[in-house]
This record gives C-alpha cells, structure tokens and sequence, in this order.
C-alpha cells in the first residue's frame, strides 16, 4: 500500500463535504467472515457442500425453498447464526468517526446482507442494503407481502450436513414458510419493499449535493458482483465524486482515482494515522 497513495487518500476525507461508504463482501473478512470468493473460498466455508457439488451462486437461489427447505434453511440460516454471532471489526468505527464529522452527510451503499453497518452504530435511515438484509425475512410466495425483523434467536443447523433441523422458521400470521429478505440469483420473488425506500431516501440525499465535494470509499467490492464497484463508478461519472477503492486483489481504478491494495480494515488504519499526521501539520503550521 503505497505511503503517498494513503496519505492523498486522508487529504480526499478531510477536504470532504459528505461521504458514500459503498461496501462489498470484502468488507466482513476482517471481522471473520468468510470469504466466498471463487468456489475453493466457498468450500472451504461451507465443506458439506464440496460434497455435494454446490458452489454459492447454485445456493443463493430462491428455487430450495420450495424443492428442499431444509437445505435452504441449513445455507442461510447458518449464515444468518453467523452474521448474528460476528461483532463488526474496528475499521467500522473509523468510518463512523469520519461520516459523523461531514456537514453534509454520509450514506452507506452496501451488498452486504450482514447488517453490520447498523450493528456499528450507523443510522438505520442512513444505509442502502442494495442485496437485502438477511434481519428481515418474507413469505416465500410473496413478493409484495409482508417483511418481518427477523428475531428468531437462532436457527438450528445440522453442520456436519448443513442442514436446517427442527421447525423451520415461518411467518408468525400466516404460518407460511419464510426466507430471508436478500436479492437472489433468479429471483422473482424478493419483496423490494424495504430496499426501494432506502433508495428513495438516498437518491433524496444525493440530489441535495449539488456543489458538494464528495467523496466515496469503497471497501471489498470486487468484479464477481460488481454491484457496489459498478455504483461507485457511477457517482465518479456522474457526480464528480472522487473514488478511493480499497480492495486487496482488485484495487486498480479509472485514471484520476485512488486505488489502494489491501484489506479493509487495515486501508482504514493507513489512512486513520495519515488524516492524524496532516492535522498534527496543520497545527504546527498555525
């Protein structure tokens, strides 16, 4: 990670008006999370699974609740234990610390389905889950039904087979079998409910930014899903923003930006010392 590169990134923060924080899966990897990138770092997760010939992207399919709920239920309900389980690593509270001092705000765009944006701290009326949350949950066959917190303390999983055992979770009216509230591979039956007002909310708070320097730090989003990586070229073309892209294999950036490789936990240390060195300058200039 390049010293120069760091320490123009701190001078973008600190010169910045408001902040986009878009995160990937990336950004869980330093709180112990798996990494699911490419089918080994899935196996080596999930092994019961090698054995059966699944890789992530056959998994995430919304099609198990219906021909094997069990199955379903074992993959995101383990998944749902884990998330519950997993404190937020400190980097969380760095970026906390820097959007709370913006005048003009901040807006967290994320793919993570973990919800630990808002397990750090960060405003629930703040964050875009752009994937969904796997802490709310809908009826399988209703994509504009009901949406639910899911607060179910935890899902029995069977981890020598990944499977869900006992009662499966439901909705707590109807009865009906639920599934997490997260975009899917081949999903036509996510209810975007929840997800189309965070946008609105966001897309509200960008259009009063006219003038404002912004700033997006882009934490673990890689090209596999290029959600997050694609939004925050977006705002680079379209509004002017200026792009710091942490990511530890896939860091290079369109010509004018910051791309920084390394970890995200360990990019928001880097450039945590840096902003303290240039306010340390600005002090013994005065």
């Amino acid at each position: 990670m390049s010293p120069e590169l760091v320490t123009e990134a701190a001078a973008l923060i600190r010169a910045a008006d408001a902040l986009v924080i878009a995160a990937g899966a990336g950004m869980g990897v330093d709180s112990g999370l798996p990494d699911f990138r490419g089918n080994e770092g899935f196996w080596n997760a999930y092994p019961p699974f090698r054995h059966l010939g699944l890789k992530f992207t056959d998994l995430a399919n919304p099609g198990w609740f219906q021909a094997d709920p069990p199955l379903a239920w074992g993959f995101y309900g383990h998944r749902y234990n884990l998330y519950r389980r997993t404190q937020p690593h400190a980097g969380f509270q760095i970026l906390r610390q820097w959007a709370a001092a913006k005048p003009a705000g901040y807006f967290v765009f994320t793919s993570n389905v973990d919800g630990h944006f808002q397990r750090a701290g960060f405003a629930e009326d703040r964050v875009l889950e752009c994937h969904g949350s796997i802490h709310r949950w809908q009826c399988v066959d209703e994509a504009n039904g009901r949406i639910w917190p899911a607060d179910q303390a935890e899902v029995s999983v069977d981890e020598t087979t990944m499977r869900a055992t006992g009662e499966l979770p439901r909705d707590p009216v109807s009865g009906k079998l639920a599934r997490p509230n997260i975009l899917m591979f081949g999903d036509t039956g996510w209810n975007r409910r929840v997800q189309d007002q965070q946008q609105a909310r966001y897309t509200q708070w960008l259009d009063a930014l006219a003038g404002r320097r912004l700033v997006v730090i882009e934490l673990g989003a890689g090209t596999a899903v290029p959600s997050v990586r694609h939004h925050a070229e977006f705002l680079v073309n379209h509004l002017a923003a200026k792009l710091i892209r942490l990511n530890l294999r896939e860091a290079q950036v369109p010509a004018g930006q910051i791309g920084l490789a390394g970890g995200a936990l360990a990019g928001l240390t880097a450039i945590q010392q840096a902003l303290a060195e240039l306010l340390l300058k600005s002090k013994l200039g005065n």
